[in-house]
């Protein structure tokens, strides 16, 4: 993740609260688990010590990386959101044009992005190319199988 991460205050709670766990009962049950493999004497040939001193790199580098998250967020509030134009927080009612599918995304932030709740990034191919767009206007996305064409139906927050 890069540049700024724009989120709804409700999703900055949730990365708070889970820094907060991974700070506190995290590094506990890892320094618990090391302390116990190491009990169990060679550090040379022990696996279990080597699992536990991996597992204990694998949460810092979660941790560091929700660090980094939450520095560079951004509350966005949703009263302040533009529904003229699709922008990050609009829930957007797009067409395909070749198929006449029609599906309702949310524009979200990397962080809160979520395909089974509706909520692409604002980075995804779809999300960058809905951008900026107004109703009525069509969006051309470049998939990984040639363009798709998406007529932006309804924009709302």
């Amino acid at each position: 993740m890069s540049g700024i991460n724009y989120v709804t205050k409700e999703t900055l709670e949730q990365m708070m609260s889970e820094l907060s766990i991974l700070k506190t009962k995290g590094r506990a049950e890892i320094a618990r688990a090391i302390a116990e493999a190491r009990e169990k004497g060679d550090l040379k040939e022990n696996a279990e010590y080597d699992a536990a001193k991996e597992a204990q790199g694998l949460h810092e580098a979660r941790l560091a990386t929700l660090e980094n998250a939450i520095a560079a967020s951004r509350i966005v509030d949703a009263d302040a959101i533009d529904t003229s134009k699709v922008s990050i927080l609009c829930k957007v009612t797009i067409t395909n044009v070749a198929n006449k599918k029609t599906v309702t995304y949310q524009v979200v932030s990397e962080t809160e992005a979520d395909l089974k709740l509706g909520k692409i990034s604002v980075t995804s191919p779809i999300g960058r190319g809905l951008l900026g767009k107004q109703v009525g206007d069509v969006a051309e996305v470049q998939a990984p199988n040639g363009a798709i064409k998406f007529r932006i139906d309804n924009i709302t927050v």
